[in-house]
C-alpha cells in the first residue's frame, strides 16, 4: 500500500502555497482598479461612505489604475485590514462581526502554545525510537514523529498522558477567559446600543381562534387584561404575499420610469419607446414614459385595494402578533413566562430585529412544529450515512491500488512521481470539498422547514447539522473505511469501549489527508474567498446587461456576509483536528496554525470592506462556539484512550478517564456561568429603574396639573424635591458604579437650581431637566440583559 510521504506533502502544500499566492496577487491588483471598486467595497458604498471612481479623472483612469507606485504596495491591504481597534470595528461591523474574528484568535491562543509545547517535548519523544523501522510495515517520515512510532507497553506514553492533561487545561483556561470575554462585550454592546422597538416587543405565536373577536382585538384584550400597567400596542401579522408582489412590481416599474426619464433628459429631441409584448421584443410601440407612469398608477391602486382587502378580510390574518410594552421590563416578564394555561397556546419570546424575521415561519402551529421537528430528524439521520458512500469514493482516490484496480490501462501514467504524489497529496482534499459544496443549502432548507421564526436561529441550527455532518462524514468517515452502513453496522455490533479502540488505530494513518484537506481548504480557500471571483463576475455581467439605473447598480453588488452556518461549522472541524492530532501527530499543528492566521487577517478584511451582515444577534451564537469545542476536546481525550489500550498502556489509560469527566464538569460550570447573558434577560436592573421612570412621569404629570393649584405650589416644589431625592439616593445606591462623580454631583444640584422658587415652570422644567439626565444613565441600568 502507497502511503503518503513527506515528499508528497510538500508538493501538495506548494500546489496550494502557490494557489493561494496567485489568489492573493490577483486580488491585489482587481482591488485597486476603479472599475472593480463596487466589488471590494461594498460596505462603504452601503454606509454611504465611499463615492464611484468612474465618475472623475480622464476616460483611461476610470477603468484602470495608472498609478504605477499602488501595484508595489499591493500587499498593503494587510496592515490596513488589522489597524482596526475592535471598538471601531464593532461600531463599522456591529458586535457578531467582531466575536467571529475571535474564532480565529481563539484558534491561535490555543494551538500555538501547545504547538511550541508538543515540538518542544512530543517530537523529541517519538522521533528518538526505531519501531516502524524494525517493522514490516510502510509508513512514512511522518509517522515517526507520531505516536505510532513509540513501541507497545512503552513507558513513553507518560509523556502523552501528561501533555494531554497539560493541552485540555490551556485550553479550558484560554475557552474560559475567552467566555467571559465575550459576555462582557455583549452586556456592554447591549447596555450601550441605541434603544430599538424590538428590545421592547414580545412575538406571540399559536394565538388561539375567538368566533366572537378578530385577531388583533383578542390580543389586545388578552395583554390588557394580563399586563396592564405595561401593556403598549400590537400588530398582527398578515399572509400579504400578493400585495409584497405588487409592491415588488411597482419598484420595477419605478425603476423603468426613471432609466427612460434620465434618458429622455440627456436627449430631448426624440422621447424614449418600447414594445409592450414579451420582453419588449414584440407588441404594440408606445411612449416608454407614459406608459411606466400609467403602470405605476395603476400598481398603485391595485396596492390600495389590496392592502385594504388583507386588512379587512381575516382569513388573511396569521395567528401571531408583535407586541409591545412601556418598559423592557414588562416585555422582559412577558417573553420569559407563561401566559396560559394550555402551554401550547399564547407562546411568547423575544421578538427578532426586522431584519432577522423568518415571515414564512410565523403561522406554523404547535402541534406541526413538533412533528416537523421529527421528519427532519430521521430525515438528516438518513442525508448523513447516505452520503458517506461519495465520501468512501473520494477516500479511495487517496489510495493508488484502489485508482488501479478501477482503471488498469492508467497505471503506467499512474506510477509516474509527479501525477502519484499528485493524486495522494492534492486530489482527495479538493475532491471532499467539491462534494460538500451543495450541502449547506440543504442544511438551510431543513431548518426553513423545521419552523425557526429568525434567520439567526436558521443559521444556527443549520451550522449545528453541518458540524455533525463533518464530524461523522468528513471525520470519521475518513478514518474508517468501509461504505454507510457498513460503517453504521460495524459500530452497531461492536461494544461501547470498543469504538474508540477502532477509530484510535486508524487516526494516525489518516494524518496526511487531513494534512492536504487542511491546505486545499484552509489555504487556498482564504485565499480564493478574497479574491471574490464569482461576485466579480456576476457584477460585470449585471453591470453591462442589466443595469439601467444607479439603483440597479446597488443592487448588483453583492456583499455577501460571513455565512455562520457554513463557515463556523467548518472552523470547528480545524478546533476538532487540531485537539485530537495534538498529542497524536503533532506535526499537523503548523498548518492548523497557518490556516488560523491566514483566516484572520482575510476575513478581518472582508469584515471591514466588503460584508453587510443581514441582522445582529448580539454574539448569540457564541454558547455555540464553546460547546464544539468543548465537544472535540472530549472526542480527542476519548480517541486517545483508544489508542492508547491498544499500545498495552495499562497504567496510563485508566488516569485519562478523569479527562472526560473534567472537562463535562468545566463545560457545565461555563454554561451555568456565562450562558445565562446570551439567552435569558434578568429582570432586577428593569424593575429598578422602569419603577424609577414611572415614578418621573408620575411626578411630571403632577406638575403639568399643578397650575390650577397656585396656592399649593410651595407644597408640590417642597414634595417633589423631597420624593426626588429620595428616588436619586435609590438609584445611586443601585448604580453607583454606572455614573460618574461629575454626574453623581450635578443631578441633584440641577433639581435645587430648578425647582427653587414657588413657579410652576420652575417644577416642570425640573422634571424635564431630570428625565433628560435620567435617560443618560447608561443602558445597562434599563436593558434587562445583564448578570
Amino acid at each position: 500500500m502507497h502511503m503518503a510521504s513527506l515528499g508528497d506533502i510538500g508538493l501538495a502544500a506548494a500546489i496550494n502555497i502557490l494557489s493561494a499566492f496567485a489568489f492573493l496577487l490577483a486580488f491585489a491588483i482587481l482591488r485597486i482598479q476603479p472599475i472593480n471598486d463596487r466589488v471590494y467595497f461594498p460596505k462603504w458604498y452601503l454606509k454611504g461612505l465611499r463615492s464611484s471612481p468612474l465618475q472623475a479623472g480622464i476616460f483611461v483612469s476610470k477603468f484602470v489604475n495608472l498609478d504605477f507606485k499602488s501595484y508595489i504596495r499591493f500587499l498593503s491591504w494587510m496592515p490596513a485590514a488589522l489597524q482596526m481597534p475592535e471598538p471601531e470595528l464593532i461600531d463599522h461591523a456591529g458586535l457578531d462581526s467582531a466575536v467571529y474574528l475571535r474564532i480565529y484568535l481563539l484558534g491561535l491562543k490555543i494551538f500555538v502554545p501547545i504547538a511550541v509545547l508538543a515540538f518542544s517535548v512530543m517530537v523529541p519523544v517519538n522521533w528518538t525510537n526505531s519501531t516502524l523501522e524494525r517493522s514490516n510495515l510502510t509508513y512514512s517520515q511522518i509517522d515517526k514523529l507520531s505516536i505510532s512510532n513509540i513501541p507497545t507497553g512503552s513507558n513513553r506514553f507518560w509523556t502523552h498522558l501528561v501533555m494531554a492533561y497539560a493541552f485540555t487545561f490551556w485550553t479550558c483556561y484560554i475557552l474560559k477567559r475567552e467566555y467571559q470575554i465575550v459576555a462582557t462585550m455583549r452586556l456592554h454592546f447591549l447596555a450601550s446600543e441605541r434603544r430599538r422597538p424590538d428590545q421592547f416587543t414580545v412575538l406571540v405565536r399559536n394565538v388561539p381562534p375567538d368566533p366572537d373577536e378578530s385577531v388583533s382585538e383578542l390580543v389586545e384584550h388578552f395583554f390588557l387584561v394580563n399586563h396592564p400597567d405595561h401593556y403598549l400596542t400590537q400588530q398582527v401579522v398578515y399572509n400579504a404575499k400578493k400585495l409584497s408582489s405588487l409592491v415588488s412590481k411597482k419598484k420595477k416599474r419605478q425603476n423603468w420610469l426613471d432609466y427612460y426619464e434620465l434618458k429622455y433628459s440627456r436627449n430631448q429631441s426624440t422621447r424614449p419607446s418600447k414594445k409592450t409584448g414579451f420582453l419588449g421584443l414584440c407588441g404594440n410601440r408606445v411612449d416608454a414614459i407614459d406608459f411606466y407612469t400609467d403602470e405605476i398608477k395603476r400598481l398603485s391602486e391595485e396596492i390600495e385595494l389590496e392592502k385594504h382587502k388583507v386588512m379587512k378580510n381575516s382569513k388573511y390574518t396569521m395567528p401571531a402578533a408583535f407586541v409591545s410594552f412601556r418598559t423592557r421590563w414588562g416585555a422582559a416578564v412577558c417573553a420569559q413566562t407563561q401566559q396560559s394555561r394550555n402551554p401550547t397556546v399564547w407562546l411568547t419570546e423575544w421578538a427578532p430585529e426586522p431584519r432577522d424575521v423568518y415571515w414564512d415561519n410565523m403561522a406554523i402551529p404547535y402541534v406541526s412544529l413538533t412533528i416537523r421537528k421529527l421528519i427532519i430528524a430521521v430525515a438528516f439521520f438518513f442525508l448523513t450515512f447516505f452520503f458517506m458512500i461519495p465520501i468512501a469514493f473520494v477516500q479511495s482516490l487517496a489510495n493508488i491500488e484502489g485508482i488501479e484496480k478501477a482503471a488498469p490501462f492508467l497505471k503506467s501514467f499512474i506510477e509516474m512521481q509527479f501525477i502519484k504524489s499528485f493524486i495522494q497529496g492534492f486530489l482527495p482534499g479538493i475532491a471532499l470539498k467539491i462534494f460538500l459544496i451543495f450541502l449547506p443549502a440543504i442544511l438551510m432548507i431543513m431548518s426553513k422547514f423545521e419552523g425557526f421564526i429568525s434567520t439567526s436561529a436558521l443559521e444556527r441550527r443549520a451550522a449545528t447539522r453541518y458540524y455533525i455532518f463533518q464530524f461523522i462524514n468528513v471525520f470519521l468517515g475518513s478514518i474508517i473505511t468501509g461504505t454507510a452502513f457498513q460503517q453504521l453496522d460495524k459500530f452497531i455490533h461492536q461494544s461501547a469501549n470498543e469504538i474508540p479502540k477502532t477509530i484510535g488505530v486508524s487516526i494516525p494513518m489518516k494524518a496526511t489527508f487531513f494534512i492536504t484537506y487542511i491546505m486545499v481548504d484552509g489555504w487556498a480557500g482564504c485565499a480564493g474567498e478574497i479574491l471574490r471571483l464569482k461576485p466579480l463576475i456576476f457584477y460585470h455581467l449585471k453591470n453591462f446587461f442589466l443595469v439601467k439605473t444607479e439603483k440597479d447598480r446597488e443592487e448588483a453588488m453583492d456583499p455577501g456576509t460571513f455565512g455562520f452556518n457554513t463557515g463556523e461549522p467548518q472552523i470547528q472541524l480545524y478546533f476538532l483536528l487540531g485537539l485530537v492530532y495534538a498529542v497524536v501527530t503533532p506535526f499537523l499543528l503548523p498548518y492548523i496554525i497557518v490556516f488560523f492566521g491566514l483566516a484572520y487577517v482575510v476575513y478581518r478584511h472582508q469584515i471591514i470592506n466588503v460584508y453587510n451582515q443581514e441582522y445582529e444577534s448580539a454574539a448569540a451564537f457564541w454558547p455555540d462556539v464553546h460547546g464544539r469545542i468543548i465537544f472535540a476536546l472530549v472526542i480527542s481525550q476519548l480517541l486517545l484512550m483508544g489508542l492508547l489500550s491498544t499500545k498495552e498502556a495499562a497504567n496510563s489509560t485508566p488516569l485519562l478517564i478523569t479527562l472526560p469527566i473534567l472537562t463535562i464538569s468545566f463545560h457545565l460550570y461555563c454554561k451555568g456561568r456565562y450562558e445565562p447573558a446570551f439567552v435569558k434577560h434578568p429582570l432586577q436592573v428593569s424593575l429598578d429603574v422602569a419603577t424609577g421612570v414611572q415614578f418621573l412621569y408620575f411626578f411630571s404629570d403632577c406638575q403639568s396639573k399643578s397650575n390650577t393649584q397656585k396656592s399649593n405650589a410651595f407644597r408640590d416644589t417642597l414634595c417633589f424635591e423631597l420624593a426626588f431625592f429620595i428616588l436619586f439616593l435609590v438609584m445611586v445606591s443601585k448604580f453607583r458604579h454606572s455614573f460618574t462623580k461629575f454626574e453623581l454631583i450635578l443631578f441633584p444640584l440641577l433639581l435645587v437650581l430648578e425647582t427653587s422658587g414657588s413657579n410652576d415652570e420652575g417644577h416642570i422644567g425640573a422634571c424635564k431637566r431630570a428625565k433628560l439626565q435620567f435617560e443618560r444613565v447608561p443602558s445597562e441600568c434599563i436593558y434587562p440583559s445583564g448578570v
